[in-house]
């Protein structure tokens, strides 16, 4: 779907200008000294490394045959949803799982993008890294939320890299970071709780807004200086927070 751009005139402001403005507004809150604990304590920079997955027919079998094997419980008592989600819904799903859905489209749609791996703080951090053709593109992290995943956010790198060919100018362009979030899709998994400043003063989604900010969107470890970061749903809190816990060359978080 084309995504078309609301700029009709010279005078009108860009989509980036616009994202830039909102971005600034939200980059306050954490106290400069907690901030710059946070920067200090950072790793030495790891390589970046390109990755692509590529799972054995073995497993999605069996993968198949464990949602096919599901010991399902009794039908509700009741015609609506009040009792939870209804048996014939889930049942539905199931089939859906083990017998129309396609990995392999996945798969082959993920591995056609630019996909790396860096270790952040001890922990390999997954990312999609898609850069616009045109080169004064303003750099940004998008981050996915809770319970989610990159592919949430791949309906949207065309038409951001690309504004040129879904209505927008190129002024209305992104360079795009999409990490996966420490222990989701092919991220590390944390095995403790996160050390960093802010997460100790209680102010969650900490321990991975202190990770995701090295990847700098796509700056420290992949070039560029200005950037932002964009958060939904539970990613709403790391995108708060990564600018404050040492994006000097962040705009903020929207």
């Amino acid at each position: 779907m084309s995504v078309k751009s609301p700029i009709t005139t010279k005078s009108s402001i860009t989509k980036r200008e616009f994202v830039a403005a909102a971005l600034a507004v939200g980059a306050s809150g954490i106290p400069a000294a907690d901030a710059a604990s946070a920067q200090s304590a950072w790793p030495s920079e790891a390589p970046v490394r390109p990755f692509r997955m590529s799972f054995p027919d073995e497993a999605l079998a069996e993968l198949r045959r464990r949602v096919t094997a599901t010991r399902w419980p009794d039908k509700e008592q009741v015609e609506d949803t009040t009792q939870g989600v209804q048996l014939a819904t889930m049942k539905a799903l199931a089939a859906y799982w083990s017998t129309d859905y396609d990995w392999r489209k996945c798969e082959a749609k993920l591995n056609a993008l630019p996909q790396f791996v860096t270790t952040i703080d001890g922990l390999d951090i997954h990312f999609l890294h898609v850069r616009s053709k045109h080169a004064d593109a303003l750099p940004m992290i998008v981050t996915h939320g809770w319970p989610g995943s990159i592919i949430e956010q791949m309906k949207i790198i065309d038409p951001l890299t690309n504004p040129t060919a879904n209505g927008g100018t190129a002024a209305d362009a992104f360079h795009l970071v999409i990490p996966s979030l420490p222990g989701y899709g092919f991220s590390g998994k944390p095995t403790a709780m996160g050390e960093s400043p802010a997460h100790r003063a209680g102010v969650g989604h900490a321990d991975a807004a202190a990770r995701l900010p090295a990847l700098r969107c796509p700056g420290r470890r992949l070039g560029g200086n200005d950037h932002g970061c964009d958060g939904f749903d539970g990613a709403a809190g790391i995108a708060r927070h990564s600018p404050q816990l040492a994006f000097r060359g962040s705009i903020g978080d929207r």
